[in-house]
């Protein structure tokens, strides 16, 4: 028999049901902001699977790295994009941390990436973060954490420059606009460490490369990359 509280939860549910973030229909009993069949039917990249898959292609030959990932396809229109949009626009931080949980999943079976030591965010710049609230690859960074059993490090690279938006640049004015960004304040501490350095989207690879350049100095460091998406 239902208590009153779960018939009120019942009705308030019809009046204001919890939409999937990636399709819009309502969620059902024991479905929390991703439906199952969204979240089984996601466009996986797999790369996990793929040393030489096309995100660790773009840093060959400008940084060194251990391994590389997305965990999905970026579609425009797709049902990435809305979670992408949900997620860094309207506040929903809890899918970034399902995202990393998702691909955390998937890296602990890789022998590269269940070494990882520490889990680094790419930063924001102090304004942009006061804006925004939140860093959506912190968010994500956590999630990965969580089944990665590693830390994750948010205060030791910093972003030192705010930078214009890099949607609409070319790769190459991509790369320039973000040279000499980024610093590490205590490189001591990360010495001989496998860092993950994670980002919400990858596409031409310059603010990984950038933050990655900087990481690359430290004596005995290894270095891989994630990110929740791959967009071309």
């Amino acid at each position: 028999m239902k208590v009153q509280g779960g018939y009120l939860a019942d009705f308030v549910s019809l009046l204001f049901p919890e939409l999937c973030a990636a399709c819009g229909e309502s969620l059902v009993a024991n479905e929390h902001l991703i439906c199952m069949d969204c979240r089984y039917n996601l466009p996986f990249t797999n790369f996990h699977l793929q040393p030489e898959n096309i995100v660790a292609r773009q840093f060959w030959g400008k940084i060194n790295l251990q391994a590389a990932y997305a965990l999905c396809y970026f579609i425009k229109g797709g049902k990435v994009q809305n979670l992408m949009h949900q997620f860094k626009y309207k506040g929903v931080q809890q899918i970034g941390n399902l995202l990393g949980n998702i691909a955390g999943e998937q890296l602990i079976k890789n022998d590269v990436f269940n070494t990882v030591d520490l889990i680094i965010p790419i930063p924001l710049h102090k304004k942009r973060m006061q804006q925004r609230g939140y860093n959506q690859s912190a968010c994500f960074a956590e999630g990965l954490a969580e089944k990665l059993n590693a830390t994750v490090n948010i205060n030791n690279l910093v972003r030192i420059t705010a930078t214009e938006t890099q949607t609409h640049k070319s790769r190459f004015a991509r790369f320039e606009n973000m040279q000499e960004v980024f610093t590490v304040k205590n490189p001591e501490r990360l010495v001989n460490k496998h860092i993950l350095l994670v980002d919400d989207i990858v596409t031409t690879g310059s603010t990984l490369e950038a933050c990655g350049t900087e990481l690359l100095k430290i004596e005995g460091l290894k270095l891989s990359v994630a990110t929740i998406a791959y967009a071309e």
